[in-house]
């Protein structure tokens, strides 16, 4: 059976430690592995801007051995030009996996549904997967086993970074606390699902809407861009809404003495974080940026490595 990573409950609690471990050790030795050796080709595709999801996985490709495939999402026209269906079923004839950047959630699950190799959600409106990879490593490697910890995600919680952090958050056993004004919340939909995730987990998560309650002795606070991709139009009213949001050095002191910062990028300096804060000793949002790439190998590296064994009937 063809393994997909298109969302962050895609992995069971084992199945994500054993990826994250597998991310490591990539990351101490990066060309070690060669899952796509050949080269086997993986299909990228973006259909919304990016600098360290293209960057990370033209790198990553490349460092397992493989050929990193970039088809201009505006051009293809998927979903206009051409169908999603078809378009899924041409490149699997052509890549090992499938990388895509887009909108609609919906059509990526459309995607893996004819593709019939690995398809990877690289970002949707509704989820931020591989970015959740790689910040649980990050958090990893400045604190040490996840399980336990507690980590605030402040500003707009009904982005695909609040849903995620719930789901990828559960899941490692963390207790997740986002910090959103009314209106801005995350779906219930995904707080059910961090919530049963979490009986198996012993990790909590919740919805607040004051960021000193959230931060206060967290281990790790997280914040993203308030005005997403595609909701530019919002800026003004979104900036209003959350002007009591910035994380700025007096509400980082309200955090653990040794608490840590990330941001995915890119960074709005004023609005969402201050400068000091995003360039000070709390700061490992290079890290973050760095790990994108380790995260992505040892994902493509796992969903390979299941879906062969089961081709070949081992399992």
């Amino acid at each position: 059976m063809t393994r997909h990573f298109l969302r962050d409950d895609d992995l069971s609690p084992a199945e994500q430690y054993e990826v994250l471990s597998l991310a490591a050790s990539l990351k101490q030795a990066p060309y070690d592995s060669q899952s796509l050796a050949g080269p086997r080709t993986v299909a990228t595709i973006y259909d919304k801007p990016t600098l360290r999801t293209q960057a990370s996985f033209a790198a990553g490709i490349a460092e397992l051995g493989g050929n990193p495939m970039m088809v201009d999402g505006t051009l293809a026209g998927i979903g206009r030009r051409e169908s999603v269906a078809d378009v899924a079923r041409v490149l699997g004839r052509q890549a090992s996996v499938i990388v895509w950047r887009t909108y609609a959630q919906a059509a990526l699950d459309e995607m893996a549904q004819y593709a019939g190799v690995p398809v990877v959600n690289a970002l949707t409106d509704e989820f931020h997967p591989c970015q959740l990879l790689a910040d649980l490593l990050t958090i990893r490697e400045h604190k040490g086993e996840l399980p336990g910890l507690t980590v605030a995600f402040v500003g707009d919680g009904a982005c695909n970074m609040g849903n995620s952090w719930l789901l990828a958050g559960a899941t490692a056993g963390l207790h997740v606390r986002i910090a959103s004004p009314e209106g801005h919340q995350p779906e219930p939909q995904y707080v059910e699902r961090a919530s049963e995730i979490a009986r198996e987990t012993g990790a909590t998560a919740e919805v607040m809407t004051a960021p000193q309650a959230a931060v206060a002795g967290a281990d790790v606070v997280v914040t993203d861009t308030w005005v997403s991709m595609g909701r530019e139009e919002e800026a003004a009213a979104r900036l209003a809404a959350f002007a009591d949001y910035t994380v700025t050095a007096d509400l980082m002191g309200r955090a653990g003495p040794d608490a840590i910062v990330m941001h995915c990028l890119p960074a709005y300096r004023g609005k969402e974080i201050d400068s000091e804060v995003l360039d000070g000793p709390a700061s490992v949002v290079w890290d973050e940026a760095e790990n994108r790439r380790h995260a992505q190998k040892a994902i493509i590296t796992w969903l390979l490595r299941g879906t062969e064994v089961t081709e070949e009937g081992l399992l």
